[in-house]
């Protein structure tokens, strides 16, 4: 994957695991954009989740991670974007699979539900794998709602 500056995003249920993130992201010497949120007081996902989806569509940061509490809220909220493909994972070989067949720009993860050790493991294949192309470059193509439809 062509990696520039990621930009990373969560609300507060995701926050401990976004500053682990950060420390990952260091470690590995790639730099990042931090959409907030900031703290763990209370907050929406779907306000830092736009931030990053419209960080990326501008082409400030590419790829993006993101956290919430399930994973689910952020990874919703940035698919409404047309320029995004947000796969939510919780184990490694799914981050395999959203990067191979599905070309995610986004990485999501479940902040309540996986651990750091975990996290550095789905982090680890979300980077190393690149996308197929093939028959899933047709498949992708697809996915953005066009007037067509």
């Amino acid at each position: 994957m062509d990696v520039k500056t990621i930009g990373i995003a969560s609300d507060h249920a995701g926050f401990a695991l976004k500053q682990f993130v950060k420390q990952y992201l260091e470690e590995k010497g790639l730099e990042y954009k931090d959409y907030g949120t900031y703290t763990e007081e209370s907050c929406d996902y779907s306000d830092f989740g736009h931030a990053l989806a419209r960080g990326i569509e501008a082409g400030e940061v590419f790829p993006g991670i993101a956290i919430c509490g399930s994973g689910e809220g952020i990874a919703m909220t940035l698919n409404k974007h047309q320029g995004i493909r947000a796969g939510l994972c919780w184990i490694p070989e799914i981050a395999h699979l959203i990067r191979q067949h599905n070309d995610a720009n986004v990485l999501v993860m479940p902040g309540r539900f996986i651990d750091t050790d975990m996290a550095r493991k789905i982090m680890d294949e979300f980077f190393a794998t690149e996308f197929e192309g093939g028959r899933h470059q047709r498949r992708v193509e697809k996915i953005p709602v066009t007037s067509r439809l």
